[in-house]
Parts: C-alpha cells; structure tokens; sequence
C-alpha cells in the first residue's frame, strides 16, 4: 500500500499529475481541489495517496492522491457504498468540496448531491442511507477543527500584541518593536509561549540583528 508521495511534479494531463519519486514516474489521478493546488512543473509536493486495483477483467492498478487529508478519508468513504467506485468518488470530490458534500449527505440533500456527474437520484438516496451518520459526525469535526484553529489564531496575536506592547514599554520605537516581534514570532514553534518570544526579540534587538 502506497500511503504517501513525496516528489517533484514533471507532468499534468487532465487529472492526472506525474510525480518523479527517486528517479520513479508515479502517475496518480486527484480531484479538481488537489490539482489546483498543485505546483509549477518542477516543485516538489506531496500526496495522501489511496491504491485502486482489480485483476479482472484486466489487471489494473490506479494510484488516487489528495493535498488534503480530509479529501482522503472522505474518499475512503464514499468507497465504502455499493456502487461507488473510484471514478464516481472522484467526480463528487471535484464537483463539491468535502465540506458540502458531507453536510448535503448528512442533510440528505440529494439535489445537490445529483449535480455530481454520474450520481442519479437513486445512488443519491444511498449515499445518504448508508453514509448518513458518518457524514454528520464528519460535519461535527469539522466545525470542532474550525473552532479550535480559531481560538489558536485568536491566542497568537493576543501574545503577538503582548510582545509589541512589552517591547515599547522598555523604551523601543514601535517600529523597531514590531520588525523584532514578527521576526521571532515567524520562527517560532510555540507561539504563545510569551515570556519566551519577549526574551527572544530582546536578543533580537539587543544584537543589533533585525
């Protein structure tokens, strides 16, 4: 099982980019959202990938990447239902975000869900049938990891503000302040750490270095 791809991007047909891999072309088919997120021919990236395979009729083995992991577990997902296959989960994750589609599925929504090449009203039902609960729990999360990301975001530049506020009160210009705070803040792993990061542009500035 390939679970990860790391290499530099060498080619984009369709939806389908070519990763060169130590000196290996894998070709992986992404979804819409994947492949504009991809990189300028030459960058390097790396994918969540998920490995299709089938003996019969023809033996055929087919690598699906995503950037984002969400896209790659609802993916797994959706695979999970009677007659999904690869190519349908595909077209739903290019056609709606991974967010959309959960909460139309949760929502049984199947309008929306019909406007997916490939799904009709019948698959629709099922994917909300068998998918229903999942996908509501999937909407929970998502709202979870919002709300967490947000109070992080709040956090960091409250201590963002501390350091600025902390350094004028020593005595040194706003602007020299805050060149150093951000300095220090954009290195650092712990950003609401601010006894640590006022210390930090302390030496910043001390040093003569900003």
């Amino acid at each position: 099982m390939i679970a990860q791809l790391t290499g530099t991007l060498i080619r984009i047909e369709g939806n389908t980019v070519t990763l060169d891999a130590g000196g290996v072309g894998y070709e992986v088919v992404v979804p819409v959202p994947t492949l504009a997120g991809m990189p300028e021919i030459g960058g390097k990236t790396t994918l969540r990938t998920h490995l299709v395979g089938r003996v019969q009729p023809d033996f055929d083995m087919t690598l699906y990447g995503f950037l984002d992991a969400q896209e790659l577990r609802a993916f797994r997902v959706l695979l999970s239902v009677s007659g999904v296959g690869a190519k349908v989960a595909m077209a739903m994750l290019s056609t709606l975000r991974v967010d959309e589609l959960a909460r139309a599925i949760s929502t049984t929504d199947t309008k929306t869900i019909t406007k997916v090449p490939g799904v009709g009203p019948k698959l629709a039902q099922r994917l909300c049938l068998e998918l229903g609960d999942k996908m509501a729990a999937f909407v929970f999360e998502q709202r979870v990891d919002r709300a967490v990301a947000s109070q992080q975001t709040a956090t960091e530049n409250a201590v963002h503000e501390d350091i600025l506020d902390a350094l004028v009160g020593l005595g040194y210009g706003r602007p020299d302040a805050r060149r150093a705070a951000d300095q220090v803040f954009a290195k650092a792993a712990d950003k609401t750490d601010a006894a640590g990061l006022i210390s930090a542009a302390l030496q910043l500035l001390t040093s003569g270095k900003r």
